[in-house]
């Protein structure tokens, strides 16, 4: 195992982060006299992630992804479950302890151009983490490793005194990404950061997330629903299906492999950029539309548009089980010698 130095400075066994049965739970209106519903968003979740790794988050929209990272952060309270960072309970610490942890975990935002304060010049924009967490450095010390940190993302240092409507998307997710790592954070989480850029700019901005995890050792949790970028830049992959963990494993063992039937649907769905290779795939659409978190289906979250649903299904949902690549997924017929395929066609 990893051993990692504590913010107290102590060294301890065990991942970087380490999160145990997360729940996140928000109430939802019913209307004016009817009692508020429970909608779980987040369905204990267990993940851990190394130093220097990348864990690839994915799912149709409304899955939790977002809720699961910001839950993580504590940017939303969870309801239920452990975060351990470094070893360290985050879940146990006051909203001032906590926004200090703040400063070794940082998040880049879906739309670079509305995560940015427009009153604000860049360089007030990616100094402001410093004002924040280390106060102790000169104005001079700030401004130059403001300038060292937009140097590193692609920024010419005369744009410091630029407005962020004076950018193109590409570049305002570039300031984005210099305020997230201008503190030298040891986790980074990337929420769809390249969903709202051309194709072009976000080949860009992934080839210069993996430069910069290289550079300073960066921990990412990659959220994104594009099963092309993620596979381009995790280690390995979690795939979330209306808030439960579904698989989980090694990139390769995940996209070569699929063990579990939503796995396999979304890789199946997903546009091939090659027209003869598309038209000779079988294509394998997901059946129905995904239930509301609100009523979930019995037994099995998966169970309502699964095409292998069988009785047992029904009863339970399955535990994560180990599949013949080694990943393991939530599925009953999974086991260490076979995996479950799509029928042809369907």
């Amino acid at each position: 195992m990893n051993e990692a130095p504590s913010p107290s400075g102590e060294t301890r066994d065990g991942p970087l982060l380490d999160v145990q049965g997360l729940v996140t739970e928000f109430e939802v209106s019913q209307g004016l006299f009817a009692r508020p519903a429970r909608l779980r968003a987040v369905n204990h979740v267990d993940l851990t992630l190394e130093p220097g790794e990348t864990l690839g988050i994915v799912g149709e929209s409304g899955c939790g992804k977002s809720t699961l990272g910001r839950s993580i952060m504590r940017l939303i309270e969870p309801t239920e479950g452990r975060i351990l960072w470094q070893g360290r309970s985050l879940t146990e610490l006051t909203d001032e302890q906590m926004r200090l942890a703040r400063r070794d975990m940082q998040i880049i935002f879906q739309d670079p151009i509305a995560s940015l304060d427009p009153r604000m010049t860049v360089g007030q924009i990616i100094a402001e983490p410093l004002t924040v967490f280390e106060k102790g450095l000169s104005r001079a010390e700030r401004t130059a490793r403001v300038v060292e940190t937009m140097d590193a993302v692609g920024l010419a240092p005369e744009m410091i005194n630029r407005f962020p409507h004076e950018f193109s998307g590409g570049q305002a997710q570039r300031i984005g990404i210099a305020r997230a790592i201008v503190t030298r954070p040891r986790l980074v989480v990337c929420d769809e950061p390249v969903s709202a850029l051309d194709v072009s700019i976000q080949a860009q901005i992934v080839t210069l997330l993996k430069r910069l995890q290289e550079e300073f050792n960066l921990a990412y949790l990659f959220i994104s629903h594009d099963l092309s970028i993620v596979r381009l830049i995790s280690d390995r992959i979690l795939v979330l299906y209306l808030g439960q963990v579904v698989e989980i494993g090694d990139e390769d063992a995940v996209f070569d492999n699929p063990a579990h039937p939503y796995t396999q649907a979304l890789l199946a769905a997903a546009p091939i950029p090659d027209p003869v290779i598309a038209r000779q795939r079988q294509s394998h659409p997901l059946i129905g539309d995904p239930p509301s978190p609100l009523d979930p289906p019995p037994g099995c979250v998966f169970s309502s548009r699964c095409p292998h649903v069988h009785d047992a299904c029904r009863k339970a949902q399955p535990d994560l089980r180990t599949a013949p690549t080694g990943q393991k997924a939530a599925c009953v017929l999974v086991d260490e010698t076979s995996v479950p395929k799509l029928p042809e066609g369907q």
